[in-house]
């Protein structure tokens, strides 16, 4: 805890007249009071984050410069943009719609192969769009097949669900959270595919195999006849096939830009927005449709929590606890690791994993500093996995279970708490455990 004469962190000087004790005392206490407004639930989460935020200017604890050209990471805002309006035209383009009804085919109307392709599905989808969207997208369509199959669809879209928090895990676009670290470091899309791609590839068979004996029961006597499968055409949810080519095109080389932005010197942001601008050209699609599906209550809860976690750096509060952190695990990286690991799995699985991975990024960056580890990227995939896996813990744990729950309980197929915490918070212990066996065998046994 810093005394009155020591200087705050992040600028080396002490803002205003406060001294830095009462700074110090003061951001926590602001932060505490936001995350408390975020979990009640009552307080829409982005006025609690630009309250937040806000309290930290008007308190002096960030200058407003400071919140524009230091704090506010438009990277990351630019990433999500353009990749919300490449999605909203891939959406219309019926991409989803197809890939669905082909899984239904090739699954020739059994239950188990049919909650297998999906949950691929779900899993690459959350990948290479994000994983908000593949649950938007996945879940009516799920309803509608298990309705042909005369079966319940609570199986398959709980474990669409798992997929779309594991799967989206994979890629920088994937999560939030991912976008959010990889705008903060050096890590670039080529790094999350190389290590984060392999335990998610894992992590899905393990979770399936799990997932089809705990639903064993519920797939007895389904099965659709050949005559119903013959019927169902594979490219009807197709409106427009000149959409669907050239939107498929633009996503394509959108991939293959994050693929290869770091060798040009571009950000990620930068690839995003110009494959958001080459759908809309390309495409025909008006720019006021595809501009309201832009999330700027997403955006805006963002720029509140990078100003709130900046007042908590200025303050020196994430200093303190990143020397208690060290101090405690007397400075073991191994030990740091894994804690981080757990950490962000639990409480991802309570805590909404975004506000959770802003306050955890510049904590991690201190600690590396401090142990002068500057390239101990594991941690990052500690992070990465453990919030990702994390929010399947229960109902409330990441926006995906929030959206499939509501979409089910709408069309008439209520899932508690109790009963999704039953499912799924075993199952994400259980992947967590995963993880942890990669994040030990690739960096620690092997050092790779």
């Amino acid at each position: 805890i810093p005394d009155a004469d020591r200087p705050s962190a992040g600028g080396g000087k002490e803002i205003g007249r406060m001294s830095s004790s009462v700074q110090f005392y003061l951001a926590i206490f602001i932060f505490l009071m936001t995350y408390a407004g975020i979990m009640s639930e009552k307080i829409h989460r982005t006025i609690c984050a630009l309250a937040g935020g806000g309290a930290m200017i008007y308190f002096g604890l960030v200058t407003q410069e400071q919140a524009i050209t230091e704090f506010i990471d438009f990277n990351t805002l630019g990433l999500l943009t353009g990749m919300i309006i490449l999605i909203s035209v891939v959406k219309q383009s019926g991409f989803f719609q197809v890939l669905a009804l082909w899984a239904l085919k090739k699954s020739k109307g059994s239950p188990r192969e049919l909650l297998i392709l999906l949950s691929i599905v779900t899993a690459v989808g959350a990948a290479l769009i994000d994983s908000v969207t593949a649950a938007l997208l996945i879940a009516p369509m799920t309803i509608s097949l298990c309705r042909m199959l005369r079966m319940s669809p609570v199986p398959i879209l709980i474990s669409e669900i798992l997929m779309c928090n594991i799967g989206g895990t994979a890629l920088m676009i994937g999560n939030p959270p991912n976008v959010m670290i990889g705008s903060a470091t050096h890590l670039d899309f080529n790094d999350f595919l190389i290590n984060l791609a392999p335990v998610v590839v894992i992590t899905v068979i393990v979770i399936l195999i799990a997932v089809l004996l705990i639903f064993k029961n519920d797939f007895s006597g389904v099965r659709m006849s050949a005559k119903e499968l013959e019927k169902i055409d594979i490219m009807s949810g197709v409106e427009d096939k000149s959409i669907f080519s050239r939107s498929l095109m633009v996503l394509a080389l959108t991939v293959l830009g994050f693929v290869v932005h770091s060798h040009f010197g571009l950000e990620s942001a930068t690839v995003a927005m110009t494959g958001g601008m080459a759908a809309l050209l390309f495409c025909g699609i008006n720019p006021e449709d595809a501009l309201k599906e832009v999330d700027l209550d997403t955006l805006m809860f963002f720029m509140g929590l990078f100003i709130l976690v900046g007042g908590m750096e200025n303050a020196g509060v994430i200093t303190a606890i990143a020397e208690k952190g060290i101090e405690m695990v007397d400075g073991d990286s191994h030990l740091i690791t894994f804690l981080i690991l757990l950490l962000s799995g639990v409480a991802s699985a309570f805590v909404d994993n975004i506000p959770f991975t802003a306050t955890m990024i510049p904590l991690i960056q201190e600690m590396q500093s401090l142990m002068n580890l500057p390239h101990a990227d594991y941690m990052w995939w500690a992070l990465a996995t453990g919030a990702c896996f994390g929010g399947n813990g229960t109902m409330i744990g990441a926006s995906p279970n929030v959206i499939m729950v509501a979409i089910a309980a709408k069309e008439g197929f209520n899932i508690s708490f109790t009963a999704f915490m039953k499912w799924c918070f075993p199952l994400m212990l259980l992947s967590l455990f995963v993880a942890g066996c990669y994040l030990e065998t690739r960096y620690f046994i092997f050092g790779m």
